[in-house]
Formats: structure tokens, sequence, C-alpha cells
């Protein structure tokens, strides 16, 4: 299918491909899921601002958000915002459930700011060639 994509043949696409992982531009391949199709519904973006007190709170942060479940993604970012967690449960009160117990006993958290999901207008993670 991709080889007909890019009109070669098989043979031709699978050297590039190999091609490019040798070189390092593609790292892996991946399944992409849809959360949705599988019963989790919601989706909540926070936004952390952390206290910076302690030298190692990014750190120790991080490590704890890696272990909840729910958590699908982590960004970190300079300014006033220190990091970024994508959330998803399988309804609100899944939601509330996993913000009370594992989100809000993260450590070194001064502030949060939650930012729900209503439609992903946009999701390509081509390159504009």
């Amino acid at each position: 299918m991709l080889a007909s994509a890019a009109g070669t043949t098989a043979a031709v696409c699978s050297r590039r491909l190999a091609r490019l992982r040798d070189a390092g531009v593609l790292r892996g391949q991946q399944a992409l899921i849809d959360w949705r199709a599988l019963g989790w519904e919601v989706e909540v973006s926070l936004r952390v601002t952390l206290d910076k007190t302690r030298s190692n709170a990014f750190d120790e942060f991080i490590a704890a958000a890696r272990d909840v479940p729910e958590v699908l993604e982590i960004q970190t970012f300079l300014g006033q915002v220190d990091a970024r967690l994508s959330v998803i449960a399988r309804d609100m009160a899944h939601y509330q459930q996993v913000y009370r117990d594992r989100i809000l006993t993260l450590p070194h958290i001064a502030d949060i700011e939650a930012l729900m999901h209503v439609a992903k207008l946009k999701s390509d993670e081509t390159l504009p060639l």
C-alpha cells in the first residue's frame, strides 16, 4: 500500500525505508489507536506549574507522572507553564477519580489548569514537504 501510494514497487519502497531507518530518520513504527473506539471518551490537557523551590522538582514530578497509566503524554516548557499532561478517562466520573487520586498526588504541583478536549480538528505527524 505504501509503495503504490509512493508510485514505486514494494522492493524499492523497502530499500528506501531501510535507508531512512539506518540514517535515523525513521525511529520506529506505531499503531495509532483511537482511544474513543475503545471506550475512553474523555481527554483533558492539564497545564501544570511546579513549585520549583526544590532543585529536583521537575525530575520527581515527571517520574511520578510517568507512572500514571492514564497519562498518555508529558511535555515540558520554558515559561509560566512547566508541563502539560495529556490525560484520558472512560468518562467524567473516571476522570474525577484519576484527577483526585493520581494527578493531585503528584509531587511539587503549585497550580493546574485543565483544558477539556472538545474536538481534534487536525492531528498530523507528517512534515510539510
